[in-house]
């Protein structure tokens, strides 16, 4: 985890409007470009730690239209795909 927002006016949960997604033990919040977790004391940037590829994807490519909902992430676009948040890198995806 990276920087942790403690005066987060908006508070996520059921109905806040963001898009909400399991991750781990956790559920986190796409928010303005940003992943959000709660945390003791606010809210935080919900990180990956080091490269860690995705399993396989044989033929499906995640892009406009996949069928997987689209989480703008920085500068790049996350997909939500069976519980995971997969980015492209190269010739395969990343959890992030």
């Amino acid at each position: 985890m990276s920087t942790i927002h403690r005066s987060h006016e908006h508070e996520h949960g059921a109905g806040c409007g963001h898009v909400s997604f399991p991750h781990g033990d956790h559920v986190d919040y796409a928010h303005d470009g940003h992943v959000h977790r709660r945390v003791e004391g606010g809210w935080a940037e919900c990180e990956p730690e080091g490269h860690v590829v995705a399993e396989d994807h044989g033929d499906h490519v995640h892009g406009e239209g996949c069928g997987h909902v689209a989480v703008p992430h920085g500068d790049h676009v996350d997909y939500l795909h069976d519980g995971h948040r997969h980015a492209a890198h190269g010739d395969h995806y990343d959890e992030h």
